[in-house]
């Protein structure tokens, strides 16, 4: 893809220099959003049109035009990406599709697990945690591919630093000065999660890696780790659900060492 930078306004703002050049920017541009809006379609049910995806990443890759800034050291490339995610990762969340049944089942599945875990002392397995559902595995299976779906916000997390919510997979708002990314990876909360990725069953890491660090797609890391795409979601949503525990223990770790520290003062 060209690397080629969109003509710069004097006061920063991304504008087209003309409308044959803004067209030309757009086309070159096109395969990003097509790619970005695959990888989110995988995870979706099949009901829903990929045409949607992509009119939606077309919007966010117009507002990346408008809004970037060279100034910030940040390629184009990298800020379209995630302009271009968040859109169409908004268009998902005002559908609201995903059936509350399923929510539901969601919560019972993390709640089985996090009781295991507290009585066993490690991760659980998926036929333990099948029997402690009182699910056969296929059905747990059939389960957690379809929660897979309920995911596609990706890696959210309270932070330990301050309670507030935090995306690991996006970069941070381009007005920061600094290269967005490099202040992401450099954050506490970033080496938290790695962390937690790192005490991950050796398949659930890799699954997490290729997909959220790697930008693979579903079929891309079946193939590479050599099973189908449906287990791939399956040991997705089990690695995000296991990840989210872990997290949650981070934040409460956090807020009861700083209770501590404020009461000794």
């Amino acid at each position: 893809m060209s690397t080629r930078r969109p003509p710069q306004s004097p006061n920063g703002d991304c504008t087209a220099a003309n409308e044959e050049e803004r067209q030309n920017l757009l086309t070159e541009h096109l395969p990003l959003v097509q790619y970005q809006a695959r990888r989110i379609h995988d995870r979706l049910p099949r009901h829903i049109p990929i045409e949607d995806l992509v009119n939606a990443g077309v919007v966010g890759l117009m507002d990346a035009f408008r809004k970037f800034d060279s100034s910030k050291h940040v390629q184009f490339g990298s800020y379209a990406k995630f302009r271009i995610r968040g859109a169409i990762l908004d268009s998902l969340r005002e559908l609201d599709w995903s059936p509350r049944d399923l929510r539901r089942q969601s919560r019972r599945i993390e709640e089985a697990h996090n009781k295991l875990q507290a009585a066993l002392g490690r991760h659980p397995t998926e036929p333990e945690l099948a029997l402690e559902l009182r699910i056969t595995l296929p059905e747990m299976h059939r389960l957690l591919r379809d929660i897979n779906a309920l995911e596609i916000s990706s890696l959210r997390f309270i932070s330990p630093d301050g309670g507030a919510e935090v995306d690991m997979t996006e970069q941070l708002s381009s007005h920061n000065g600094d290269d967005p990314l490099l202040h992401c990876l450099e954050s506490e909360t970033r080496g938290l999660l790695e962390q937690a990725i790192s005490e991950l069953p050796q398949k659930e890491s890799m699954v997490v890696r290729l997909y959220y660090f790697e930008e693979l797609t579903m079929k891309e890391i079946g193939i590479a780790i050599g099973v189908g795409e449906s287990r791939v979601s399956q040991i997705h949503s089990v690695a995000v659900m296991r990840l989210k525990g872990r997290m949650a223990d981070f934040t409460g770790a956090r807020s009861r060492a700083k209770g501590s520290a404020a009461g000794a003062g």
